[in-house]
């Protein structure tokens, strides 16, 4: 199986490089969620508990977003 996707540059160059750096911004999405749980997960005691639910709802907030359009890390 074959798919091509076809752009008239002249035209649609906004969305042949929205294509063609989808990957760049799976990355971005992929790191910011890892920030997040890493500084979460490691949080160590000093972190004032409110800094913490911060974070976490950051990162619910995050894969609320992906959800609403449809998409996952997986």
């Amino acid at each position: 199986m074959k798919a091509i996707l076809e752009f008239d540059l002249n035209e649609e160059r906004t969305d042949f490089e929205l294509v063609v750096n989808a990957h760049k911004w799976y990355c971005v999405a992929w790191d910011i969620d890892q920030h997040l749980r890493s500084k979460t997960k490691y949080a160590s005691d000093e972190t004032p508990s409110e800094v913490v639910e911060a974070l976490y709802q950051a990162r619910e907030e995050l894969l609320g977003i992906m959800n609403k359009y449809g998409v996952n890390f997986d």
